[in-house]
């Protein structure tokens, strides 16, 4: 009997280290290619960037992965209880893999083994980590045993919070979310500090199945297992029972965040961020980067432009009548659904889209376009209400096949069934019509000592149309272009009271001729350039650019960064190249800053994950900045290195010329601002597009308004009557309590009375008199001198009536 115990023994023992020694075998074999874990050191998941306004504001969000790493320091103790409760509440206990639970499991799928369930795993948070960073998911034993050992070579290199944090960081939550800190925004758009225990639990119980604990499709069975998990929080002993009996009575309260743009009316600005940061550093960079990047927006400044440059293309569509519903919907049934399905436009709140039901003399019952609740459901709720005959006043001049007719009632314009959009009354009581546009425009807000873009509005609204007419419209300047030929006059000796001869002229360009006039067909005779410039006068320029030559006009262009590489065409002086409103307002700032060239910029700074600068705008030196102590040193200071690419005699020079524009000349309204102004009006051929460009001493504005199609604004469209107001309206708003600031007069400056028609030196007592900035070295002109009369044969039969006069009364006679 002892022999057969015996001999049974030792078979035992043999299959016993045969089995061992296979097992070992099997373990070596699945060991000896496993993934290093050590890579996990180095773990830089995919971090979504973030842009912000000066004021930190945030203004978008980029990210393939919605994710904000977040130290496992940061996360408070009641995030770690629940997930810890929900996933392994032996982590802190176990080597890596819970044999207790491992066998719970085994015993689990061998009782369901046939039964067509799901095996259960049993994985451990570390398990987790190794399978999430280093495995895929696929369901066998081979995948499950590499994992174990995974684990337990990570337990032994990374403590049990890197391994926390790891997990935390990593796992999806649904709705695009990744990770607890990009979780708890998505969800309920807070930071990770302010969930609660119930809302903490929930994210807890996500990660086994995302979509099968959805809060709207499946809200019961989320709230379950919430439940589930804050049971487990207390009999862990996290909370208190009396807590979790309240945590679990609450509903999901789950409010998803919106996403794109916070800052109002910020959406071009960021979208030109994004496209720059691209082109910076690539998509990878921006979509997985984990970028900060502070912009030069100014929140404040960019909702007066966009109200400005709103109200003024507003104001010049509803004078051309109404065009027409949106669109048409079909009134069958409930028409709050089909109504519904339509795009309203997200960043201009002020308007609903609304269904007209009716219609009579009177006026219009429309049907509101019904809200979506937080699930994205459209809102059962149907809410009708009016528009009275008088609030639609400007659609009783509606346009039909291309040509404005009156109508007598309001349903002549509109029928049932007509989708429109409408804008509530300050009163409550009804709506007014409104419609979107067909005219647009850009504008720019700049500082000119910084290059830093303040505002920008790239159209009526972004919804609308994503094309930045600010930044991406190439448009001819028109006369707004004529202060660079000016500058560059000054700047090569002429003065501001040299008197060039605004008369007819021919321009021969090889077998043809131009013939350019001025816009109110007149010419005025012998004027000074300032005069020249107030009255946007262009026989003048064309005159003045011909006698210094085109060459020396496109490097002043190409200076102040109006073009890259200018044709000398003459017919370049009055503007008719094309350029951008960003261009063109980085050309006056080197007017407005003392004749220093600025580099525009959208962006102060970026800093990576870890928030290390990576660029900075502001690159001026500043020795003594980094000092650690006081020794009764002098302050530092900031070395600008700016080029200085005009004169700062001569920046002021045009800098006073252009304040006659506001004060005497085609911008005049924009006096009533009582503030030092320069600036100077633009209209091109056929009135295609209307600009106004100018500026304080601290601020620079440029806009256009046309359409993106050119074609005429209308007979009599000018930049002083479309543009100028919009820059009046904002810069009222703008520059409200701000103090008035004079323009900087540079040291050694004369200012001398001068005659206005002649450009003499004016005698004591004299009329007709205005004080005019000189370099030194220069003054009025002895001798009346006009530049262009001997130009192209033009003799004094050859003038106009008023020409003529002009030059009789000019005194001193012609020399």
């Amino acid at each position: 009997m002892i022999r057969l115990i015996g001999y049974f023994f030792g078979v035992g023992t043999m299959l016993a280290l045969l089995v061992a020694g296979g097992v070992a075998m099997y373990i070596a074999h699945l060991a000896k290619d496993l993934p290093d874990y050590e890579v996990l050191a180095n773990y830089e998941p995919p971090v979504t960037t973030r842009v912000h306004a000066v004021d930190g504001s945030l203004m978008g969000e980029f990210a393939r992965e919605r994710r904000l790493y977040l130290p496992i320091q940061a996360v408070p103790d009641r995030v770690k209880a629940a997930f810890l409760s929900a996933e392994d509440k032996n982590f802190y206990k176990h080597p890596g893999i819970d044999v207790t639970g491992l066998f719970r499991a085994v015993v689990t799928n061998v009782r369901n083994a046939g039964s067509g369930r799901r095996p259960v795993g049993a994985s451990t948070i570390t398990q987790q980590v190794a399978k999430n960073f280093l495995l895929n998911a696929s369901q066998t034993y081979d995948r499950k045993v590499r994992e174990m050992l995974l684990s337990f070579r990570i337990e032994q290199a990374y403590s049990k919070d890197r391994i926390l944090e790891l997990y935390l960081n990593e796992i999806f939550f649904g709705l695009g979310a990744y990770g607890i800190a990009g979780a708890a925004l998505t969800y309920f758009d807070k930071s990770v500090n302010e969930l609660t225990v119930a809302e903490a639990a929930y994210l807890a119980a996500l990660p086994k199945g995302p979509s099968n604990y959805h809060p709207f499709r499946y809200a019961d069975r989320a709230i379950e297992r919430r439940n589930w998990v804050i049971d487990q929080m207390v009999e862990n002993g996290y909370v208190s029972r009396e807590e979790g009996v309240k945590a679990k009575g609450e509903p999901l309260g789950v409010t998803p965040r919106r996403n794109g743009g916070y800052v109002f009316a910020s959406e071009y600005f960021t979208e030109e961020v994004r496209r720059e940061i691209i082109a910076r550093y690539g998509e990878t960079a921006l979509y997985e980067g984990g970028l900060s990047v502070r912009t030069t927006l100014d929140p404040r400044m960019q909702r007066i432009a966009r109200r400005a440059m709103q109200n003024g293309l507003l104001k010049y569509d509803r004078l051309r009548g109404y065009r027409g519903p949106y669109k048409h919907i079909d009134m069958a049934g409930d028409w709050g659904v089909p109504l519904g399905e339509i795009k309203k436009l997200d960043d201009v709140p002020e308007w609903k889209l609304a269904v007209v039901i009716d219609a009579d003399k009177s006026g219009l019952t429309i049907g509101l376009q019904p809200k979506r609740e937080v699930s994205g459901k459209l809102s059962e709720e149907r809410i009708t209400s009016t528009v009275s005959k008088e609030d639609m006043s400007f659609a009783m001049r509606h346009v039909v096949d291309g040509k404005r007719v009156k109508a007598d009632s309001p349903a002549d314009v509109l029928k049932p069934g007509d989708v429109i959009f409408v804008e509530e009354k300050t009163s409550k009581d009804g709506y007014m019509l409104r419609q979107v546009p067909e005219v647009s425009g850009g504008l720019v807000a700049m500082d000119p000592h910084t290059g830093r873009v303040l505002a920008m509005v790239g159209g009526f609204s972004y919804s609308e149309s994503e094309f930045n007419r600010a930044t991406q419209a190439q448009r001819q300047p028109g006369s707004s272009f004529k202060p660079i030929v000016y500058a560059a006059a000054l700047d090569n000796g002429y003065t501001p009271a040299s008197v060039i001869m605004d008369g007819p002229v021919t321009i021969h360009i090889g077998n043809q001729t131009w013939t350019p006039k001025n816009y109110d067909g007149k010419a005025a005779g012998p004027s000074t350039l300032r005069q020249g410039i107030e009255r946007s006068r262009n026989l003048m320029t064309v005159r003045l650019a011909n006698d210094m030559g085109m060459k020396l006009v496109a490097e002043y262009a190409e200076r102040f960064g109006v073009y890259d590489k200018m044709p000398p065409h003459i017919a370049m002086s009055l503007g008719s190249g094309e350029t951008t409103v960003m261009r063109m307002v980085s050309a006056y700032s080197v007017m407005a800053n003392g004749g220093r060239q600025i580099k525009p910029s959208l962006v102060d700074r970026i800093q990576d994950r870890y928030g290390k600068t990576v660029f900075k705008h502001d690159e001026r030196g500043c020795e003594g900045c980094v000092a650690e102590e006081w020794a009764e040193q002098q302050e530092p200071e900031l070395i600008d290195n700016a080029e200085q690419v005009l004169d700062p005699m001569t920046a002021y020079q045009i800098t006073s010329m252009m304040e006659g524009v506001v004060q005497r000349g085609t911008a005049v309204t924009l006096s009533e601002l009582g503030r030092p102004i320069a600036g100077k009006t633009g209209t091109t051929n056929d009135e295609k597009d209307a600009w106004f460009m100018g500026y304080t001493p601290n601020l620079v504005v440029g806009l256009y308004m046309g359409f993106d199609k050119p074609q005429s604004l209308g007979k009599g469209a000018t930049g002083g009557g479309l543009a100028a107001p919009i820059f009046k309206e904002f810069m009222a708003e703008a520059l409200k309590d701000q103090p008035v600031v004079d323009f900087h007069v540079p040291d050694g400056m004369k200012l001398i009375a001068i005659n206005r028609k002649t450009g003499m030196q004016a005698a004591e007592g004299e009329g007709g008199t205005i004080i005019e900035a000189f370099k030194p070295g220069t003054g009025p002109a002895d001798s009346y001198w006009v530049i262009g009369m001997d130009d192209g044969g033009i003799s004094a039969e050859e003038l106009s009536p008023q020409a003529s006069k002009a030059i009789s009364e000019g005194g001193g006679g012609l020399y």
